[in-house]
């Protein structure tokens, strides 16, 4: 015997075809983010990247920070950094007054490399967008950026021309 819907049944198939709508967009998202990061997978892995990405975007962090952001133990994210300190893509400077303290700070090479990959990105994305009509362009956009917000992504288009109007 099934059980009939109930009042949270219309609910919960909204909310799942809403989640396969966002997965189905994320394998999107995922395959342009992978090959842009085709171009210098030689020079730094994922892990490494989103490093670079989390000081990039918002600046320097301690390694207990960007071990919270990754979702990893400190160890982990010690040697993914001390992989990019090697590179010289980034910089770790230890406290004067407690060496226990370290602050990461992304040098030139390295904001040039993310620099590179979002340029890529953003010539992928904008190859997609062009191919949808204005409106449907903004309502992508519109609940792309709720999406991130929610998610707790900082804006980085602070001060960056960019005028949505634009077609």
């Amino acid at each position: 015997m099934t059980t009939p819907p109930g009042p949270s049944t219309p609910r919960r198939t909204s909310l799942s075809r809403q989640v396969n709508a966002v997965l189905r967009a994320s394998r999107a998202l995922v395959g342009v983010a992978a090959e842009s990061l085709a171009e210098v997978d030689d020079v730094v892995t994922v892990p490494q990247f989103r490093v670079l990405v989390l000081l990039h975007t918002r600046g320097p962090l301690n390694m207990t920070s960007v071990a919270a952001e990754l979702g990893v133990n400190p160890s982990n994210a010690s040697r993914t950094c001390d992989r990019l300190i090697k590179a010289q893509l980034l910089d770790r400077r230890e406290s004067e007054v407690d060496r226990r303290h370290v602050t990461l700070t992304i040098r030139p090479a390295g904001r040039r490399l993310v620099d590179t990959v979002t340029e890529h990105r953003r010539a992928a994305i904008e190859r997609v967008l062009r191919s949808m009509k204005a409106g449907e362009r903004q309502m992508v956009a519109t609940a792309l950026e709720l999406f991130a917000v929610a998610a707790g992504e900082p804006d980085t288009t602070v001060g960056v021309l960019w005028p949505p109007d634009a077609d």
